[in-house]
């Protein structure tokens, strides 16, 4: 006798659903700073580092990187700029996970993976 199977989503789509829930309607929603120091709250990043200075590629490049993972929608909107995120992406999608990665470009086709395509759009 033959047991039902049941279908039951994988660690990817569960992970990539609950990433998709938290992204704005539109990346021009995406209003952060450009410029100065962001100082991140206790509920995106809970130990290490909290304050990233803008100028500084690394740094910028780190704290984008933990608010796509760690943040809430309304943390996206306040912390991210969509320029900002524009240009960093083709660099920021390799150092994410795979569903993150996905969920942002399903969403926004105007992400662009080729590093020559984000130095126009930014």
């Amino acid at each position: 006798m033959s047991v039902p199977s049941t279908s039951t989503p994988s660690a990817y789509t569960m992970l990539r659903e609950q990433y998709a829930s938290r992204l704005p309607s539109s990346l021009e929603e995406l209003a952060g700073p450009t410029t100065g120091t962001v100082d991140l709250p206790l509920h995106v990043v809970w130990s290490g580092r909290r304050s990233y200075g803008l100028s500084q590629p690394r740094s910028r490049m780190s704290l984008y990187r933990t608010v796509l993972a760690e943040g809430q929608q309304q943390d996206l909107i306040a912390f991210l700029n969509r320029g900002l995120l524009i240009a960093q992406w083709p660099i920021l999608r390799t150092l994410i996970s795979r569903p993150l990665r996905d969920a942002w470009e399903d969403r926004f086709p105007e992400l662009p993976a080729d590093k020559d395509k984000a130095v126009t759009a930014a």
